[in-house]
């Protein structure tokens, strides 16, 4: 079957959003491509994009988060019109509840966690880095209790 893997754009600071992610899911990166790793003769990189990410890929659970920095030569993201929106569904109310604590640090919450009108646990915010973000813990999905 399919997954979805949710790839965003940054503004030169993934790597820094990354290691935050990480912190909150743990695990490893499975990449980490900078622009300076890439450079040739065809692809000439400026010294002040060198250490930026081309990619870098952090699997969580069986879909893996992806991003790059984009280019400044490509005009800069703008991360406050980001439209779209990063789902996780947890196994429980307390993993729900330690990644929303985890990944609003700084950032703007737009729902707090709580019951849904749909019966689920429910949260949405904005990260410091304004990625969207929506946490939930669904009791009846799977026979879970």
């Amino acid at each position: 079957m399919a997954t979805i893997n949710p790839y965003i754009n940054f503004n030169g600071n993934a790597e820094e959003a990354f290691i935050f992610y990480k912190s909150v899911f743990g695990g490893e990166f499975e990449t980490i491509v900078r622009f300076k790793d890439l450079e040739s003769s065809e692809f000439p990189v400026p010294e002040n994009e060198a250490n930026k990410i081309m990619r870098i890929a952090l699997p969580i659970g069986a879909n893996t988060l992806i991003a790059n920095d984009v280019p400044e030569s490509m005009g800069p993201v703008n991360e406050k019109e980001n439209r779209s929106k990063i789902s996780i569904s947890t196994e429980s109310r307390a993993e729900a509840d330690n990644i929303f604590t985890g990944l609003t640090v700084g950032g703007t919450i737009e729902m707090p966690m709580g019951d849904s009108p749909w019966d689920t646990y429910f949260g949405m915010f904005r990260d410091k880095y304004g990625i969207e973000w929506t946490v939930e813990f669904d009791p009846n999905r799977d026979g879970q209790a």
